[in-house]
């Protein structure tokens, strides 16, 4: 399954600024948009693995793993 995220980006100034809708504390600021785009990337690959193995802690053993649709 393949999800999809919404970055919501704005220029400041010389600076682009962006935010992942979807989860929270994935943000950065860069000089350009192509690198503020790959940095939101970045941070949201690094945030949902994050929570993978945060969740996957959690169960402990003994679990299943269910697709889940929005």
């Amino acid at each position: 399954m393949q999800a999809t995220y919404t970055a919501i980006v704005k220029q400041s100034e010389n600076w682009w600024i962006g935010w992942v809708e979807e989860v929270p504390g994935v943000n950065a600021q860069e000089k350009t948009k192509e690198d503020l785009m790959a940095s939101l990337r970045q941070g949201l690959e690094e945030a949902l693995e994050f929570n993978r193995e945060e969740a996957r802690a959690a169960a402990g053993s003994d679990y299943s793993e269910e697709p889940l649709v929005g």
